[in-house]
């Protein structure tokens, strides 16, 4: 099993700094257009799956996750936005993956799955649209464009959340699976 040592530390830096600047690429591509904001998962699907899933395939041991969240973390401290919406789901979906990975003894179908968890890094950004929409209404009037927040609102009917998550889980995979291929991971251990 290939775990931690010196190389592989040094390794999970670099990783954990090209997660959280992708994580802030989803997110800034929100200020683009309101439809991007309210597509964030299917983007991080899109970028976030060929970093974590690169990680969880050359480090096949406990803590790789915790160390995504834990750059999350301090990149939200540094921009001060480490409040609990964006930090709470961030320990979760740590916790989910790393309970994943060990159960199924890092496995390639293990790391996929918490592939896929670990793309949801931006969920209590954009989670809000749907579960908080009166706060993301004045937060985008506060600090977007004019009509910017009603856009945002008229492209985030409830059925858009169930449709973002399903189109996002399915490029996480297919990302996974193709970086996977690409670099020549190893899939059977």
């Amino acid at each position: 099993m290939n775990g931690w040592n010196k190389k592989n530390a040094l390794w999970m830096i670099l990783y954990m700094i090209m997660y959280a600047a992708t994580t802030a690429i989803v997110c800034v591509t929100g200020a683009i257009h309101p439809v991007l904001f309210v597509c964030y998962q299917i983007t991080a699907g899109l970028l976030l799956p060929g970093i974590v899933i690169h990680a969880f395939r050359r480090i096949k041991a406990p803590g790789v996750p915790v160390c995504f969240a834990a750059g999350m973390i301090l990149l939200f401290l540094v921009i001060q936005d480490a409040a609990a919406w964006h930090v709470i789901p961030i320990i979760v979906t740590a916790v989910l993956a790393e309970i994943i990975r060990a159960i199924t003894k890092y496995s390639w179908t293990g790391d996929v799955i918490s592939t896929v968890i670990m793309s949801f890094s931006t969920f209590g950004y954009y989670g809000q649209i749907w579960f908080n929409r009166n706060y993301t209404y004045e937060c985008a009037v506060e600090e977007m464009p004019a009509g910017y927040a009603d856009a945002l609102m008229v492209a985030s009917p409830v059925w858009t959340f169930v449709v973002v998550i399903i189109i996002g889980v399915m490029l996480s995979v297919l990302i996974s699976n193709v970086i996977t291929k690409l670099f020549a991971l190893d899939r059977f251990s």
